[in-house]
């Protein structure tokens, strides 16, 4: 069988039950006692363990395995529970994702993990888990009237034990192959574990199997050995009660039978029913199909504009209800397919407390990482991209923020410091924050080291702000690590945050009070693919500018206009503000200044500034498109639009034009 058609469904089940390994293990590292998580592990693991063998990856099945001895001993109380037992889980875990990416990336999935083994079975082998194998079987008064009934018909009963070899991976697998082979031959009257337990493999290496069949003993033992990975097979004959014995037992043991289950039926737990299957409303999709489907309504945005306009340039009112019907319905068509593209940060979120535990631990630090908003959606090409800033800053604030635990005693503050991030909704944007409880930024340590490196000079220093000086930090090799380690102190890091953040279309801040902590702001578009945006005349040109980005539109005199070591600048609500001429900055022939100055007032975080146009043409909703390899890093440029007449637009990167 070609198992390439599953291998995609394979790497996409084995994240997310890694994933979910991940979270619940964080979860019993601060409580032990709790088994349910462990429980939750176990199946997590026990699933993909499976996948693997059947996939043929015996790496990841094998490491697996052994993590499932580990997990069967906690679980059953075969073995206490410390760092060391912690840590090889933890391990374990980052050595199955590596394997996986791995297979991902096409490679074939092997990795060198006998070190890991080894010290997993050392774990087990230091306090041993208690056999659950089937040692025998209870013949109830039921089991006995059948056997009965089975004799006087000619059959015979033997009660067959099969021993599986230990390192059998698929135990339920073989279990199932053994039980088809006896169910050609006869009927299976009983087992011992259940037929449920075996599924579920809760069974050690063997099982017990009461079976009435035609076939000898010898024919059975032969055709049970020859299922792979059986070790051994014991059978013999059951010794049967004559039916007249067994009719008043059986009437009575039938009674109470039905009676248990008359009563019992209708009070299911509430557990029983929470667990209850239930329809799934979901399915998987490839998530090219949802990038094509996003291309052809692009498509069908720019044809909406389109007839939009000729509907007023026609002036017929049955087509202007047609095109505004029709606006209405591609409206909630775009809803629908926005809301299709869009994922949780939680899929973001969910790999840093595994990060945040494993890099404390490496400092000597005592970090609790909160996670709030976590269910906040954003749109998949912008969570695709904000991983690694967050990263980068997540390890800055262990690194420079939160102090050693003795530092933060004398200071007055819990020993074990706290990281928050919280994502939320605001407008047409979400914000993450990310904030700490350390030692804040030393304003001081901060301005010399630009100076040292030449970033600013002496003059400049003397006029920056508090948050300006803050945002020297984003400058690229800038650091104030005294030695270089592992986590940081390269000056690689926060310029790659601000700058992937920018050219996302959103903006990162800084806010800081020395000895009491930081928080880094971050704010995003909800999508890159269709944006609403300000069209504006220039000559014979149109270009468009994002609203995110602006604060409001003026009409300005030019007697209102300063000039300020020779740029122009206007006194805006109090502010005084640079105006950018955006003719002269893009060549535009023909162009002739009017009696006014059309003035769009743009942000980029904190920052404001005036851009010059000839005129507002109006709000539009327009779809983004790349210029291609061939018009790479044009500056102030983020991108085109087709307009409704077939123009093409040019789209203003406003971030680009601030500094």
């Amino acid at each position: 069988m070609d198992m390439n058609q599953y291998l995609e469904v394979f790497i996409e089940e084995s994240r997310e039950h890694l994933q979910n390994v991940n979270d619940q293990l964080m979860r019993f590292e601060k409580n032990t006692d709790d088994l349910g998580y462990v429980n939750e592990i176990f199946r997590s693991a026990h699933t993909l363990k499976g996948m693997s063998a059947t996939m043929g990856f015996d790496d990841l099945a094998q490491l697996t395995h052994k993590m499932e001895n580990v997990l069967d001993a906690v679980r059953n109380h075969q073995l206490d529970v410390h760092t060391e037992v912690l840590d090889a889980l933890f391990e374990s875990v980052d050595a199955l994702e590596i394997m996986v990416q791995s297979i991902s990336e096409g490679g074939d999935g092997q990795l060198d993990v006998k070190l890991l083994v080894q010290k997993l079975q050392r774990i087990v082998a230091e306090e041993p888990v208690a056999q659950h194998a089937a040692s025998s079987i209870e013949y109830d008064e039921l089991v006995q009237t059948l056997l009965s009934q089975t004799a006087d018909q000619g059959f015979n009963a033997f009660e067959i034990t099969v021993q599986l070899e230990r390192t059998c991976l698929l135990k339920a697998a073989r279990a199932y192959m053994v039980f088809d082979v006896l169910e050609q031959a006869g009927d299976v009257i009983k087992s011992a574990p259940t037929v449920q337990d075996i599924e579920q493999e809760k069974f050690e290496s063997s099982f017990i199997v009461i079976l009435v069949t035609n076939e000898s003993q010898e024919k059975l033992q032969a055709s049970i050995m020859e299922v792979s990975e059986v070790e051994s097979v014991k059978i013999a004959a059951v010794p049967v009660k004559k039916e007249t014995e067994m009719e008043e037992l059986v009437s009575a043991e039938v009674a109470a039978a039905i009676q248990e289950v008359t009563v019992s039926a209708p009070s299911k737990s509430p557990v029983e029913e929470k667990r209850q299957p239930s329809n799934n409303k979901t399915i998987r999709v490839n998530i090219d199909r949802l990038d094509s489907l996003m291309n052809l309504f692009e498509e069908l945005v720019i044809d909406r504009g389109r007839l939009e306009q000729i509907s007023k340039e026609l002036n017929n009112s049955e087509l202007d209800e047609t095109v505004e019907r029709m606006s209405r319905i591609s409206g909630d068509l775009q809803t629908i397919i926005l809301n299709m593209r869009m994922v949780p940060v939680e899929t973001v979120f969910n790999r840093f407390p595994r990060m945040v535990r494993q890099l404390s631990k490496d400092l000597g630090k005592q970090i609790e990482l909160q996670i709030v908003g976590a269910d906040t959606e954003l749109d998949r090409t912008v969570i695709d991209e904000i991983g690694d800033p967050l990263v980068h800053l997540l390890r800055n604030a262990i690194d420079h923020g939160i102090e050693m635990p003795q530092a933060r005693l004398e200071n007055g503050k819990n020993e074990k410091g706290t990281i928050r991030l919280k994502a939320y909704h605001s407008g047409d944007h979400v914000f993450i924050d990310l904030e700490d409880d350390g030692a804040g930024i030393n304003r001081e340590k901060v301005l010399q080291k630009a100076l040292d490196r030449g970033i600013i000079d002496g003059k400049t220093a003397e006029t920056l702000t508090d948050k300006q000086v803050y945002e020297l930090i984003f400058a690229s090799g800038f650091s104030t690590a005294e030695q270089i380690s592992d986590v940081s102190g390269r000056g690689v890091g926060l310029d790659v945050v601000k700058n992937t953040i920018e050219s996302l279309g959103g903006s990162v801040t800084i806010d800081s009070n020395e000895g009491y902590g930081s928080r880094f702001s971050i704010q995003l578009p909800l999508t890159l693919s269709i944006i609403s945006a300000l069209l504006v005349q220039m000559s014979e040109e149109r270009y468009a500018l994002p609203l995110s980005s602006i604060i409001e539109t003026a009409i300005v005199q030019p007697k209102e206009v300063m000039h300020v070591n020779g740029q122009k600048v206007i006194d805006f609500r109090g502010a005084i503000i640079p105006l950018i001429d955006l003719k002269e900055l893009f060549t535009v022939p023909n162009s002739v200044q009017g009696d006014h100055y059309s003035v769009v007032i743009v942000k980029k975080g904190e920052k404001t500034a005036g851009l010059i146009v000839d005129s507002f043409i109006g709000q539009q909703e327009i779809v983004l498109k790349s210029l291609g390899h061939y018009l790479p890093g044009v500056f102030a440029i983020s991108g085109a639009t087709i307009l409704g007449d077939g123009q093409v637009a040019l789209i203003i990167d406003c971030n680009a034009l601030i500094k």
